[in-house]
């Protein structure tokens, strides 16, 4: 996701959407478990074509400069790659995030041929676990197959990983599988409580554990920069690790891993939906973030109004310009670092309590509260509605740090905590 610091000084005080990430179709070869969008069949008032060309064209006259597609999966559309080129024509960085079920060596080359600069594959944990939570035997050979062919194509390849407390103690070896493979850059981002996600509350972390997770993604990382160091290799050309914008948040790893290799100074700067990113869905709604849940934040359909009319002007586009700290509740209402983070990712935050405004999944809040002897854990009290992007709600309780908390199962029916 865009960093403000990714933003040139003399843009920052006008926002437009730098980054825009596009679901082109709801189509997927897969029907993952955790999936947010509840991706599977196709919705069936997608986007023609002609209509695909003239949101683009519009996303240039914005002033884009990068556009990921995604889906269900992007290639299964067999405009992709006329978009892709339609796109490039306008000078726009486009790149791809797959699950790579169907990212075959031939596939691959025709999207670098389009004109496809990268391609981040998703990979959810060592075999059975990324297998068991895509909901397809096979599913993790796939994956790391797609990789190679990406690379094989010519393309930049990254990955990305959604951490849950199935394969939040795999971290280690899904790091190493992703480094032999050839991956530049890992992500990782913690499994929000969307969609079918929402559908297993066992499966989303407490806030606590965020903790152990990301002291070992830093262990992770000095162990890579220490390898690449040895290797003589260029640290912007050797294996690293990064945080996603709903993971982290101004503990002593921050700037090592919200960082490029060149530079250990950067931090979490707050929610940066509807202010430098945009989020489309394949019947041409528009969101602030693409993570967003749909039902509060469409801000308009490009079908009734043009986007450059519902970036300016619609209210859910526009919260993270317009609100300030009097939307902050909870531990974010008195935290230190409220003026800048204002609670984090909005969509995770939201997923999980309800609204925005209070995020339990912070390394500062979770590390405070252990030095006081107390944990944060969350408590299932509503079930998810069953539509894309849906969600249900969380209560969130204080507990002493040394009581127990359920472990998760793989069954559908996961214990409540």
């Amino acid at each position: 996701m865009v960093s403000p610091r990714s933003i040139r000084p003399e843009e920052r005080d006008t926002p437009r959407p730098v980054y825009v990430v596009w679901e082109i179709t709801l189509r997927c070869d897969h029907a993952c478990a955790h999936c947010g969008s509840r991706a599977g069949p196709v919705r069936e008032d997608e986007l023609s074509t002609e209509e695909l060309f003239e949101v683009a064209d519009s996303l240039a006259r914005l002033g884009a400069r990068e556009v990921t597609l995604i889906g269900g999966e992007a290639y299964l559309r067999s405009d992709v790659y006329a978009l892709i080129a339609h796109l490039r024509g306008h000078g726009l960085r486009v790149t791809m995030q797959t699950g790579g079920r169907g990212l075959t060596e031939g596939r691959a080359r025709k999207l670098e041929e389009a004109g496809l600069a990268a391609v981040g594959v998703s990979v959810d944990g060592t075999a059975e676990t990324h297998d068991t939570l895509r909901a397809s035997p096979g599913s993790h050979a796939a994956a790391i197959q797609a990789i190679h062919n990406a690379r094989a194509a010519g393309l930049l390849v990254t990955s990305n990983s959604q951490i849950n407390r199935l394969n939040m103690h795999e971290l280690p070896a899904i790091a190493a599988e992703l480094e032999a493979a050839g991956a530049l850059v890992w992500r990782a981002q913690l499994t929000a409580p969307m969609g079918r996600a929402a559908d297993r509350p066992g499966w989303i972390v407490q806030p606590y554990m965020v903790l152990d997770i990301i002291d070992t993604l830093a262990e992770i990382q000095a162990g890579a920069q220490a390898r690449a160091s040895a290797a003589g290799l260029d640290p912007m050309r050797a294996f690293r690790v990064t945080l996603g914008n709903n993971l982290g948040y101004y503990g002593r790893h921050e700037g090592k891993l919200r960082s490029r290799p060149d530079r250990s100074d950067r931090y979490f700067t707050g929610c940066q939906a509807g202010r430098f990113v945009m989020g489309i869905e394949s019947d041409g709604v528009i969101k602030g973030c693409p993570s967003l849940p749909t039902a509060p934040y469409v801000g308009g359909n490009v079908r009734d109004l043009d986007i450059e009319t519902i970036w300016a002007d619609a209210a859910p586009i526009r919260f993270t310009r317009d609100r300030d700290t009097s939307e902050l509740w909870g531990h974010c209402a008195s935290c230190y670092y409220a003026d800048t983070c204002m609670a984090g990712c909005s969509f995770t935050s939201h997923s999980t309590l309800g609204r925005r405004g209070n995020n339990p999944f912070c390394y500062y809040r979770a590390d405070k509260l252990r030095r006081e002897g107390l944990r944060e854990v969350l408590v299932h009290a509503e079930a998810a509605p069953n539509s894309p992007y849906d969600f249900g709600r969380f209560e969130l309780r204080e507990q002493p740090w040394s009581d127990p908390v359920p472990a998760p199962t793989r069954k559908r029916s996961l214990p409540v905590v």
